[in-house]
């Protein structure tokens, strides 16, 4: 481990190894500071992002965060890194490779030379360099690396913004999910994935969600995926029990703790990825995975801890949740930014950064990267944070958002975005639902000529039967 030092302001600051000085260099969050790793002053921060500019990135590749042998996380990531893909950038600094990012998303290529780049960058080298950016450096960069996954729709195309429809009720009721479902189509949602947080994890109930929004599916040929968000091992049984299952749902976190609290390993997650391929329910792809995250949940179970057993701030971790996403190929991934409360994200500040940080991170590591834009009701947000971010994400080419009816999650207790808002983002930034996706609501005649949603009454429209 290497001491580093730096001078700032006539005081000197001295950080343990790289682990000390990736979370001394995290800009303020109150996770960090819950775990008793964050900079003690904005000069701290200032001298270890200073400290972390000039760190060669192959120093991420001899001084690992999570020890090799104590974390298949951590082996993931070593061993699946391709040189030849890092060999161009090897000898840069992170201060050099945030300037060679910038310079790339300037360029005609820009998505084809970062898709190139992404197999040799490691999520640490990605956390590291984001923590020296502004937030319009992440937006920029962000908006420049392209990414598509494919099902039933394309997800992550250019000028594209797709939606979850997140139809979530109370107890299950099929009828006031059913209604969720009509609200968010007429007012084009859900091309992305119909998804439904259950009340329960029991197989039963979880079949009988996933029977009824196949029926409404298949029923009225809407070009788009659903998923039940059980536990991985519910679906596998679930798949193997003959059950309509379009996508396999986890949540996910950056060290082999953490999955271990969820309940999951690499070797469960590939089991369930092949069974749902076996299906073949697609019909343009075959990526069949949706993974969620989140910054902090590693600090929530207690699962934070690297090198020597000192704490890794929350970002770094997050990014390295997304090493786990990328070997599955998943058609969707997520963070939930503020889910998970204010102990981690105190207020619109922090989780409109986080939020940035999350989508730059997982679009630089090649993934369909999608944000829900969420707040939980303790925490110092509220609803013109959400809409600042959601419109820094739509600059920045989010693949997706979640929505739900009124932006209140009545099951899950938290404020997330409206059907409403998505169609303000795309009407601002002149985005387009998943293209077969939109050619379905043309069909419908629910588009006017310039792409544009029309209003229409659902009595009178092909959706009246589901509307009854």
């Amino acid at each position: 481990m290497t001491r580093h030092r730096q001078q700032v302001g006539g005081c000197t600051y001295e950080f343990d190894g790289l682990v000390d000085v990736l979370a001394k260099a995290t800009p303020a969050r109150s996770g960090d500071q819950l775990a008793g790793c964050a900079a003690g002053s904005d000069a701290e921060r200032a001298a270890a992002q200073w400290v972390l500019a000039d760190l060669p990135l192959a120093v991420f590749l001899e001084e690992l965060v999570v020890p090799y042998e104590d974390d298949e996380i951590t082996r993931l990531i070593v061993d699946t890194h391709e040189r030849a893909a890092f060999a161009p950038i090897s000898h840069l600094t992170v201060g050099g490779l945030r300037d060679h990012l910038l310079s790339v998303a300037a360029s005609p290529d820009a998505g084809t030379r970062l898709a190139a780049l992404a197999p040799g960058l490691t999520p640490e080298m990605v956390a590291a360099v984001s923590k020296i950016m502004r937030n319009q450096d992440l937006i920029a960069v962000g908006r420049a690396a392209r990414v598509t996954s494919a099902f039933r729709t394309t997800i992550g195309g250019t000028g594209r913004l797709a939606t979850r429809l997140q139809p979530n009720h109370p107890t299950d009721d099929p009828r006031g999910i059913a209604a969720a479902i009509l609200d968010g189509l007429l007012l084009g949602c859900g091309d992305a994935v119909i998804g439904i947080n259950p009340v329960t994890d029991s197989p039963r109930a979880t079949a009988e969600l996933l029977h009824l929004v196949d029926d409404i599916r298949t029923r009225f040929a809407i070009p788009t995926q659903s998923c039940v968000l059980s536990h991985v091992t519910t679906t596998l049984g679930l798949v193997e029990g003959g059950a309509p299952v379009d996508l396999v749902f986890q949540s996910i976190a950056g060290t082999q703790a953490a999955n271990h609290g969820f309940g999951v390993t690499l070797a469960l997650l590939a089991e369930a990825r092949d069974a749902a391929r076996s299906l073949r329910r697609g019909t343009v792809g075959e990526d069949v995975m949706y993974f969620e995250t989140g910054q902090g949940s590693a600090l929530s179970a207690h699962s934070h801890l690297g090198t020597d057993g000192a704490p890794v701030d929350q970002q770094t971790l997050e990014a390295r949740a997304y090493a786990i996403a990328r070997a599955f190929d998943p058609l969707l991934v997520n963070t939930v930014v503020g889910f998970i409360g204010p102990e981690y994200l105190y207020d619109g500040k922090q989780i409109v950064r986080a939020g940035l940080e999350d989508h730059f991170c997982g679009k630089l590591l090649g993934l369909p990267m999608g944000v829900d834009v969420c707040y939980t009701n303790h925490a110092e947000a509220d609803q013109d944070d959400m809409d600042t971010l959601l419109t820094l994400l739509a600059a920045a080419g989010t693949a997706f958002v979640i929505t739900v009816p009124g932006a209140d999650d009545v099951m899950l207790g938290y404020q997330s975005l409206s059907f409403h808002d998505a169609l303000y983002a795309r009407r601002t930034f002149g985005l387009r639902p998943a293209p077969e996706f939109e050619e379905w609501l043309r069909a419908l005649g629910m588009l006017d000529e310039h792409g544009g949603l029309r209003e229409i009454d659902p009595a009178g429209s092909p959706l009246r039967e589901l509307a009854r």
